[in-house]
């Protein structure tokens, strides 16, 4: 079921921002900027609602639609906001209001949902990776487009590991199998950032260079080895085509 048209032309669009991204890259600004840019709505059209601060979440019959952001913190901290979160988005996706989560948000959608987050137990994904793409895709409102594999950026220590039940899995990568999953037809969870640059996703190496190191991971390789990802900003262009935007 896709929102109402009157909802869609005439509601503004919900970001919950669960954290702040660990990078400092002149001019390029904070999760919800990206996600905006790359949506191509208006500022005027968005309202950011700062979870992490505190801030409680609005009536989701206010919005057409929601996107979660990702956050430097765990989804299996059970941090009490986060936690806050879970029982919102419960009642969100019964009601099928159009939800996308990102990295963080689409572990914490997964959750919510029956899910299983943990630690991956490959460790940490962290670069330019490539997103394989299940048949089902195809069939798919924001992926039916796609090509079968694409480039995007990632990174993340935790990932679903078991998907929520009813849950359709539509793409993975080499390291994690979980990528992307679809919940109804509202509802969508993706581990990589379809909001990051090459810019955003060098310095969120060079801010995690010593840690990396420390992991056994090669920072000035994967910094080398970053690249461009046409296709991955269309998953968000997709969902605002689904909402109504453009």
């Amino acid at each position: 079921m896709e929102p109402d048209s009157a909802r869609r032309k005439d509601l503004p669009l919900l970001i919950i921002k669960t954290g702040t991204a660990i990078h400092h890259v002149p001019g390029k600004g904070d999760f919800e900027q990206w996600i905006v840019e790359r949506m191509g709505v208006g500022v005027e059209s968005v309202r950011v609602c700062r979870v992490d601060e505190g801030e409680p979440l609005p009536n989701w019959e206010e919005f057409c639609g929601a996107v979660i952001t990702g956050s430097a913190v765990m989804v299996t901290q059970r941090l009490a906001w986060s936690e806050k979160c879970v029982t919102w988005l419960r009642r969100a996706v019964s009601a099928q209001f159009p939800l996308l989560g990102i990295c963080f948000g689409h572990q914490l959608l997964a959750h919510a949902l029956g899910g299983v987050v943990e630690s991956d137990p490959r460790g940490r994904e962290i670069g330019s990776i490539e997103v394989c793409l299940e048949p089902e895709a195809e069939r798919d409102p924001i992926f039916r487009r796609f090509p079968r594999a694409f480039v995007t950026q990632a990174t993340h220590k935790e990932s679903v590991i078991e998907l929520p039940p009813g849950a359709l899995h539509l793409g993975s990568s080499k390291h994690t199998r979980n990528h992307i999953f679809r919940v109804g037809k509202t509802t969508w969870g993706v581990q990589f950032h379809p909001e990051f640059d090459a810019d955003v996703m060098r310095a969120f190496l060079r801010a995690r260079r010593e840690a990396l190191a420390q992991e056994g991971l090669n920072p000035d390789q994967l910094h080398d080895e970053v690249r461009t990802g046409p296709w991955a900003s269309a998953v968000l262009s997709g969902f605002a085509s689904v909402l109504g935007f453009g």
